[in-house]
C-alpha cells in the first residue's frame, strides 16, 4: 500500500499537468472586406494602430481625467471585475477536477456487547485515515470541462473590456454634449445681449418718431424668444452634468470643462486594414471564446454517456480497547461505471449543449457582421460630417454678413425691421449649426474609435 498510493497520486497529478493546452480559436465566420469602402480619416495623415488611450486624441485634459476617473470608479465596471473574479473561482473548481481528492476522516465508536458466557462488556474504538479518490479521465470529460471554464474566463474577461469600452466611449460622448451646451448658452446669452442693445435703440427710435410701437413689439418678442432657449439650456447641462457624475462614480455637482469644441480632435483616428477589427474587438473575441466554452461543453456532455473509471486508496488505523495494539487498515479499489438508464437525462443534456453551441456560433457571426457594419457607418459619418461642417460655416459666413448689411440698411432706412429680424434670426441658428456640426464630427469620432475596439488587446 505505501508503494501503491504515490504511484497514484504521481500518475493523477501528471495527467492533470499534461492536458491543459488552449483550444484553437475558431476562425470568423464572415470573410473580412479587403478594404473599407470609405477611406480612412488617417488615409493621408496619421498611421499606425489606435492606442487603448484613445480618447487622448481629442487633446483635452479634462476629458482625459474624467475618463480615467470613470474607468477606476464606473459601478458597472466594477460589477463585470466582479463577474470575472466569480468566472476565476469556477475555473479554478473545473480544473481541480483534473486532480485527486483527499480527505482526513476520524471516527469514535463506543458500545455494549455481550461475551460468549453471556457477559456484557463495554469497548470504545477510534478510527483516523485518509481517503483518496480520483477519476480516470478516458474520454477527456474532466479536461473539456476544465477548457470549457478557461474559455469562459475569457469570455468574461472580454466582456468587462468591452464595458470599460462603452464606459469610456460614454463619457467622452457626453463630454463633448456638455462643451456644445456650453457654447450653445453662450450663444444664446451674446445674442440677448445684442438684442437688448436692439431694444433700446428701437424704444429710443420710437421716442423720435423715426421707428414705431409695431418695431419695439417684435423686438421685445424676438428677445423673448431667445431668452427662453437659455432656461432649457441650463436644465440640459445639469442633467448631462449629473450622468457624467455617475459614470465616474461622484454625487451629482458640477463638471470641470477643458477646451472649447474648436479645439477637440487635432489628431485624426487611425484606422487599420479590416482584417484586423477580427483581433481588435473584445466584444468578437467575447462571441470567439463563448462559441470554445460551448463546444467543450458538447464534449464533455457527449463523454458522460460513456463509462466511467474510478480509483480509490483508503488507509486507516484503529484504535481500541479490546485489542492491545492499534491495527491498520488500508484499501485499493477502482470502479467502471456505464450509463444504463437514467430517463433520457444525459442524452437530454448533450442536445442542451449542441443547442448552445449553435445560440454561440450565431452569435458570433452577428457579432462580427456587426462590427464590420459599425465601423463602415463610422468611416462614413466622419467623412460626411467633416465636409458638413465646412459647408454649415461657409454658410455661417455667408449669413453674418447678409445681417450685417440689413442692420445698416435699417438703420439707414432702406429696409425694414423685419428685414433685420429674419437676418438675425438666420444668424442664431447658423450659429447653433454650427455648433451641432462640431459636436456631431467629435461623437462621430468617438464613435469610430469604439468600433475599431478602442485599441484593445486580448490579455496574454
Amino acid at each position: 500500500m505505501r508503494r501503491s498510493l504515490p504511484l497514484l497520486l504521481v500518475g493523477a497529478a501528471l495527467s492533470a499537468c499534461a492536458t491543459t493546452a488552449a483550444p484553437e480559436r475558431p476562425a470568423s465566420p464572415v470573410p473580412p472586406p479587403a478594404a473599407w469602402r470609405t477611406a480612412p480619416p488617417n488615409s493621408q495623415g496619421a498611421q499606425g494602430a489606435l492606442t487603448a488611450d484613445w480618447w487622448t486624441l481629442l487633446g483635452d485634459v479634462q476629458l482625459n481625467a474624467l475618463v480615467d476617473k470613470a474607468l477606476a470608479r464606473n459601478a458597472d465596471i466594477a460589477l463585470a471585475t466582479a463577474r470575472v473574479d466569480e468566472a476565476r473561482a469556477l475555473s479554478r473548481a473545473a480544473h481541480s477536477a483534473l486532480l485527486p481528492t483527499v480527505d482526513a476522516v476520524a471516527g469514535l465508536q463506543g458500545s455494549r456487547q455481550l461475551d460468549a458466557f453471556g457477559r456484557s462488556y463495554e469497548s470504545t474504538a477510534e478510527q483516523v485515515g485518509l481517503r483518496v479518490a480520483y477519476e480516470v479521465d478516458l474520454w477527456r470529460r474532466v479536461r473539456d470541462l476544465d477548457a470549457a471554464g478557461r474559455a469562459s474566463l475569457q469570455a468574461s474577461a472580454a466582456a468587462r473590456d468591452s464595458v470599460r469600452l462603452a464606459v469610456a466611449a460614454t463619457v467622452a460622448r457626453a463630454y463633448v454634449g456638455l462643451l456644445s451646451l456650453d457654447a450653445q448658452l453662450a450663444v444664446a446669452r451674446q445674442t440677448i445681449t445684442a438684442r437688448e442693445a436692439g431694444l433700446h435703440v428701437i424704444t429710443r427710435r420710437e421716442g423720435a418718431g423715426y421707428s414705431t410701437k409695431l418695431e419695439r413689439d417684435q423686438a421685445q418678442a424676438e428677445l423673448a424668444g431667445v431668452r427662453r432657449q437659455v432656461p432649457a439650456l441650463e436644465l440640459a447641462i445639469a442633467r448631462l452634468e449629473a450622468s457624467v457624475s455617475a459614470l465616474t462614480g461622484d454625487p451629482p455637482g458640477p463638471v470641470a470643462r477643458g477646451d472649447d469644441l474648436l479645439a477637440l480632435l487635432k489628431t485624426p483616428i487611425p484606422v487599420e486594414a479590416p482584417a484586423s477589427l477580427l483581433a481588435r474587438r473584445p466584444d468578437i473575441a467575447q462571441a470567439q471564446d463563448n462559441l470554445i466554452a460551448a463546444d467543450a461543453s458538447l464534449a464533455a456532455s457527449r463523454a458522460q454517456l460513456l463509462p466511467q473509471l474510478r480509483l480509490s486508496v483508503s488507509a486507516d488505523r484503529v484504535f481500541t480497547d479490546a485489542l492491545p495494539d492499534p491495527v491498520a487498515l488500508w484499501t485499493i479499489g477502482a470502479g467502471l461505471a456505464q450509463p444504463i438508464f437514467n430517463g433520457g437525462r444525459l442524452k437530454a443534456q448533450v442536445q442542451a449543449s449542441e443547442a448552445r453551441k449553435a445560440q454561440a456560433a450565431a452569435s458570433y457571426r452577428g457579432v462580427v457582421l456587426n462590427a464590420f457594419a459599425e465601423t463602415e457607418t463610422a468611416l462614413r459619418a466622419v467623412d460626411a460630417l467633416q465636409r458638413q461642417e465646412s459647408e454649415i460655416a461657409a454658410q455661417r459666413a455667408a449669413i453674418a454678413e447678409a445681417a450685417r448689411r440689413a442692420k445698416d440698411r435699417y438703420r439707414a432706412g432702406y429696409a425694414s425691421y423685419l428685414e433685420q429680424i429674419d437676418a438675425e434670426r438666420g444668424l442664431l441658428a447658423a450659429d447653433q449649426a454650427v455648433i451641432q456640426a462640431r459636436e456631431a464630427r467629435a461623437v462621430a469620432a468617438i464613435d469610430l474609435a469604439r468600433a475599431l475596439g478602442g485599441g484593445w488587446t486580448p490579455a496574454p
